[in-house]
């Protein structure tokens, strides 16, 4: 594996921050290059030596975040809801920056869809419809209900300055789980 020169990661990491931080300031179509050029204190050039434009940049940090909580849930798929659900929290609380900014924003619904989606995706195969307290309902009606409290659940706790630490989150959102799925 070749080794990655540290002053390119330095930029991107600089221009991904600036993005949104200043996302967190004004509408995300508001936002231009020099923007976050100025922001991340590097060239217009640098930037555009990254990303194709800053909906590219967007896109691309928002698939590093996704694709980093599923190697979380690659991680813990193994676990009972309530110890899987702690990584999760924690690397939310850990990112609140870019969640907080993300949930909030008018500029970035894709987020919320594209994390709706990932999510789909890892519950989807949790669904017993066959047997239990689930059966005889639509699997999709029940999909549909877990993910978006999920996604609600964490909307409200990073929007409200997660009241409660990642460990509580953990412990009731996998009770909360567990009776539901």
């Amino acid at each position: 594996m070749p080794k990655i020169d540290r002053r390119i990661v330095k930029s991107q990491e600089a221009i991904k921050k600036a993005l949104v931080d200043l996302m967190a300031e004004k509408h995300f179509h508001d936002i231009t290059i020099q923007d976050i050029s100025d922001r991340a204190n590097v060239s217009r050039g640098t930037v555009y030596l990254h990303y194709v434009d800053k909906f590219d940049l967007l896109d691309r940090l928002i698939a590093e975040h996704i694709n980093k909580m599923g190697e979380i849930c690659e991680a813990a798929s193994a676990a009972e809801y309530t110890e899987a659900n702690l990584p999760w929290f924690e690397y939310l609380k850990n990112h609140h920056v870019f969640f907080s900014t993300m949930l909030a924003s008018k500029g970035a619904p894709s987020f919320r869809r594209q994390f709706h989606e990932f999510l789909i995706e890892e519950f989807k195969d949790e669904i017993d419809t066959t047997t239990g307290k689930n059966q005889g309902l639509h699997e999709d009606v029940i999909l549909q209900f877990i993910v978006t409290s999920y996604v609600g659940i964490v909307e409200w706790w990073i929007m409200n300055g997660m009241p409660y630490p990642p460990q509580a989150m953990a412990e009731q959102v996998g009770i909360l789980l567990e009776r539901n799925l």
